[in-house]
């Protein structure tokens, strides 16, 4: 993050949804717009409303240029008189060009007509493509839908204390060889109000070669752990914040995916213990996760 954003920031540096709290400025608008990024990582209902809000402007600015090429240039318009009713004849017919439907009762009869219908089928071939190859690499772009539980919780472990919070992965795909990195950042003991550091934890375990159900990670507070004698208060006194960084292979597509999450002091939950997500065995023995007791917890 650097020395300025730990110094000077007073939000917590990672969201809970992975996002950064760092504006970048200093660009114009058009230097730092990355249109196919933008498209192909918003949600599905903001892109299929670009792609209707598109559909609509085109189709109503060909329109336009078909009205103001005359009231000849299209066949079917001599009985229309009003020019509501020749604009909607042009809009609908620029609808059936940029679909290449074309059910034939209305067609280009002047030279700047038919100029139009051959750039808008231009246009309509390259819109389709675009839009078709957008919609595929969306369908196709991997990404860990990993949860993390709700709470972090600091819970008895082994004859002393852990730091543990749960993750469950959302989706039925297998993402396997999946690897944790964890950090603590806080005030630097001793150090002023603005003085952090950003240390690693170290884990139980911080790899797992298959990932079908959830999984626990756990840092143990012991003599070697920032955490060894810190009480509850201290903790929180210090601003803490964990930053995790999660990355396996996903079988499906074959590349590598990622999640990033993080918790604040107020996130965690002392003499805790995380409530079991198993369920008995069914009747052939199959043993099976509820995800969602992910976040369920007993206090003792």
């Amino acid at each position: 993050f650097g020395s300025v954003v730990a110094r000077e920031s007073r939000q917590r540096f990672l969201n809970r949804d992975g996002s950064f709290n760092v504006r970048r400025e200093g660009l114009r608008f058009w230097e730092s717009l990355s249109v196919y990024h933008h498209l192909l990582t918003v949600t599905w209902t903001r892109f299929f409303t670009y792609v209707g809000i598109y559909f609509v402007v085109a189709n109503t600015l060909f329109a336009s240029a078909f009205v103001a090429s005359g009231p000849g240039a299209l066949t079917g318009s001599e009985g229309l008189t009003t020019g509501s009713e020749r604009f909607l004849q042009a809009f609908f017919f620029s609808i059936h060009t940029l679909a290449t439907i074309g059910y034939g009762n209305v067609a280009p009869v002047t030279l700047a007509a038919n100029i139009l219908v051959a750039i808008e089928s231009l246009t309509g071939l390259i819109a389709v493509a675009v839009i078709a190859g957008l919609s595929f690499a969306r369908f196709s772009r991997p990404v860990a839908d990993i949860i993390f539980s709700r709470n972090a919780i600091v819970a008895p472990y082994r004859g002393i204390t852990a730091l543990m919070f749960r993750i469950a992965n959302r989706k039925d795909n297998q993402i396997v060889d999946i690897t944790a990195k964890v950090l603590l950042t806080r005030r630097k003991p001793g150090g002023g109000l603005t003085e952090r550091e950003f240390l690693q934890l170290s884990l139980e375990r911080d790899r797992v070669v298959f990932f079908p159900l959830s999984w626990t990670i756990v840092h143990p507070i012991d003599e070697q752990s920032p955490l060894w004698n810190v009480s509850d208060a201290e903790f929180r006194a210090s601003d803490p914040e964990i930053l995790i960084l999660l990355y396996g292979f996903d079988e499906t597509f074959s590349q590598t995916v990622h999640s990033r999450s993080s918790y604040r002091g107020d996130e965690f939950l002392w003499n805790a213990r995380f409530r079991s997500m198993f369920r008995p065995p069914d009747e052939r023995g199959v043993i099976s996760v509820d995800i969602q007791l992910l976040h369920e917890i007993d206090r003792s």
